[in-house]
């Protein structure tokens, strides 16, 4: 299957960074919601990403972390170690740092190659359908393009960002022209995107070559990509040049302005997909997987350690203590050993908060 599957000169990149806030203390700086398991599987979102990715591509993979999550992402994939499966950023400077010193490795390492780059911390459904839609946006892509991959919405969601289509692109059937790019809107300006159509979710999919990404990002900053290219070719001064680069998301750099100059391809994908951002979608995606209904909340790890009456919500044990709620509707729970958060699904962003407290607080070991 893999063979059938495997694109040629296609290589995956996975950028894995942030710290996840909303999902605190699940998640902190130390162990970032990528290394967690939060679907129940037994693999963490980093190695359910790669799992993914790997039949797309075989040995074909760069995951881009932090230099402090090295030894972690190298533990839960060993395979990276002794191939150059793994850069290391000196310390966090958005997307477009991330991405972009991917493609310029890659620019070296491959004059043919097409990337594409897939958050680590994604949760995907109907791999089929995700496959064949990486199959065409590799197509497009080989031509020139900067292709992003654009989730059908199922819902007036004022938590994603939104790309908007702008007709056919001439000779792709079914692949469309993106004239913009929006951050994340009200609710009431998402349900007018949904209700007037040619709007889908921004999942922070691209595949592009290479070189592209690169003289895109060059066209409007054109030091940011002379930078990464030169840590490409002199990797042994990355900690001495990482600090000219600015911090910007890949969108702000390339994609929208690229967008607005007509160099952006979209190909509407009909895949699952959720960023897991907060403990409310986590319930939600948690409850889909469910097979069969449960009375009581959902649990995210060791079901013995909770005894609910009355109760709906999400409750993760990650203490080894016993969790008892009573008459609580909506409930969230997470029990770690150093750290227990309680609010409702209502709320679930409000965590970041939480998080920004701790910091002023000077608390540091905590977040």
């Amino acid at each position: 299957m893999a063979g059938r599957l495997n694109i040629e000169n296609f290589w995956a990149v996975i950028p894995a960074g942030g710290a996840g806030t909303r999902l605190w203390p699940l998640s902190r700086q130390t162990a970032p919601k990528f290394l967690r398991d939060l679907t129940g599987s037994g693999r963490s979102l980093l190695q359910e990403t790669y799992d993914r990715l790997q039949v797309l591509a075989e040995d074909r993979l760069l995951v881009v972390t932090g230099s402090s999550h090295e030894e972690a992402v190298l533990g839960q994939l060993p395979e990276l170690a002794g191939r150059g499966g793994i850069l290391a950023e000196p310390s966090p400077r958005d997307s477009m740092a991330a991405i972009g010193l991917a493609a310029a490795v890659l620019e070296l390492r491959d004059p043919d190659a097409v990337m594409g780059s897939f958050a680590a911390d994604h949760v995907i459904t109907r791999a089929r359908k995700f496959t064949e839609a990486v199959h065409t946006a590799v197509g497009v892509a080989r031509e020139g393009w900067l292709v992003t991959l654009g989730i059908t919405p199922t819902f007036a969601s004022s938590a994603f960002g939104y790309v908007h289509e702008a007709g056919e692109l001439e000779g792709f059937p079914g692949v469309c022209l993106v004239d913009k790019f929006v951050e994340k809107p009200s609710e009431a300006t998402a349900q007018g995107y949904l209700a007037e159509g040619g709007y889908r979710w921004n999942a922070g999919m691209f595949v592009v070559r290479p070189g592209v990404l690169l003289d895109l990002l060059a066209t409007w900053q054109p030091d940011f990509a002379a930078t990464l290219r030169e840590i490409a070719a002199k990797p042994d001064q990355i900690e001495e040049l990482w600090g000219r680069l600015p911090k910007i998301a890949v969108d702000n750099a390339v994609a929208e302005p690229a967008a607005a100059a007509g160099r952006v391809a979209i190909v509407p994908a009909s895949f699952g997909w959720d960023d897991v951002g907060d403990f409310d979608s986590l319930a939600t995606l948690l409850d889909a997987a469910m097979t069969v209904d449960a009375e009581g909340p959902t649990v995210l790890g060791e079901k013995s350690l909770v005894h609910s009456i009355d109760s709906t919500g999400l409750v993760v044990p990650s203490s080894g203590r016993t969790i008892a709620v009573v008459g609580l509707d909506d409930i969230v729970v997470v029990d770690t050993p150093d750290a227990v958060l309680v609010t409702t699904r209502a709320r679930a962003q409000q965590v970041k908060q939480v998080v920004a407290g701790l910091k002023e607080a000077h608390l540091d070991d905590l977040t």
